[in-house]
């Protein structure tokens, strides 16, 4: 049997990423923490803390802190449900890229949680790298354009995000006088979102042959800011369909490359055991997304790992 206050230390380390963190998060001392942890250990008889800056999970503490996480959820929802007073909101944390949270996710949300009484602990990070943080413990459930399930999860197609690449008129007509032409890509400043963004530097390999850092970039990591970026002329880049809306057809934006829109698949992936408003929540992540992204029927909706 796990003892619960040792549990919450861990949590409680990984979550802040220091033992000090910790401690204050919890009123303790960094002492009562560490001995907490150390005593999970042993008992395990297992490592489950890397001591560094930031403190990190082992594989085994990986483990641990995802059964923590569903553990202490089923719990929460029990008592939200058993109270005798107003419901307690719980919180659920959803790792989430940025241009989901920007565009379907939130509308298609709002009602729901509202009703509810969901709190959403968002973690972002890029649609390659969501995984990882379902895979650290680090969220329940997320949105990822990884297909391939984690072992006790299910995954579910969402369907694709179609990006175009734009530029303001004034832009493309001083870089792109004669259309999306190899020479002038690498001299063009490109919008990219991060360092971690391929979205862009895929396209401009597939289709003009430019590796990346053969070109100029700014770096915008936020969903928002990096469109009205592209619109004040600053660069050329991706911008998903469900975000630019009617730009184009209204000229406010034109398009570098209308014959070859890039589609992104997103998944969701979510534990199969889970407490029954998780259950709902996955319901309604599916049912928003399908109802706006773009659907591939040929695939397999749903797998399942071992």
């Amino acid at each position: 049997m796990l003892d619960s206050r040792k549990g919450e230390a861990l949590l409680a380390v990984i979550d802040s990423g220091s033992f000090e963190q910790a401690a204050v998060r919890l009123h303790l001392t960094p002492s009562a923490v560490s001995q907490r942890v150390s005593a999970m250990e042993s008992e395990l008889g297992m490592p489950l803390i890397i001591r560094s800056k930031p403190c990190r999970a082992t594989a085994a503490g990986q483990r641990l802190v995802q059964y923590l996480r569903r553990s202490r959820l089923l719990e929460d929802e029990f008592l939200a449900d058993s109270g005798d007073g107003p419901a307690r909101p719980l919180s659920v944390a959803l790792a989430v890229n940025n241009d989901t949270l920007a565009t379907w996710l939130l509308p298609g949300l709002a009602p729901f949680l509202i009703a509810e009484h969901i709190l959403l602990d968002i973690l972002l990070d890029d649609q390659d790298h969501t995984y990882t943080l379902l895979s650290q413990g680090l969220a329940l459930a997320g949105v990822s354009s990884q297909a391939e399930p984690m072992r006790g999860c299910e995954v579910q197609m969402l369907g694709a995000m179609r990006y175009r690449l734009l530029a303001a008129p004034a832009f493309a007509q001083t870089w792109f006088p004669h259309g999306l032409q190899r020479d002038a890509a690498r001299v063009a400043p490109l919008m990219t979102f991060d360092r971690k963004d391929t979205l862009q530097s895929g396209f401009l390999l597939r289709e003009l042959g430019l590796p990346p850092g053969s070109y100029p970039s700014h770096y915008m990591p936020a969903s928002d800011a990096f469109m009205n970026a592209i619109r004040h002329g600053l660069g050329y880049g991706m911008v998903p369909e469900l975000q630019y809306g009617k730009l184009v057809e209204a000229g406010e934006l034109i398009d570098l490359a209308p014959d070859k829109p890039t589609d992104i698949m997103l998944y969701w992936h979510a534990w199969r055991v889970q407490s029954p408003k998780l259950e709902r929540l996955s319901a309604q992540v599916v049912a928003a997304a399908r109802a706006v992204l773009i659907q591939v029927p040929s695939l397999d909706q749903t797998r399942i790992g071992n």
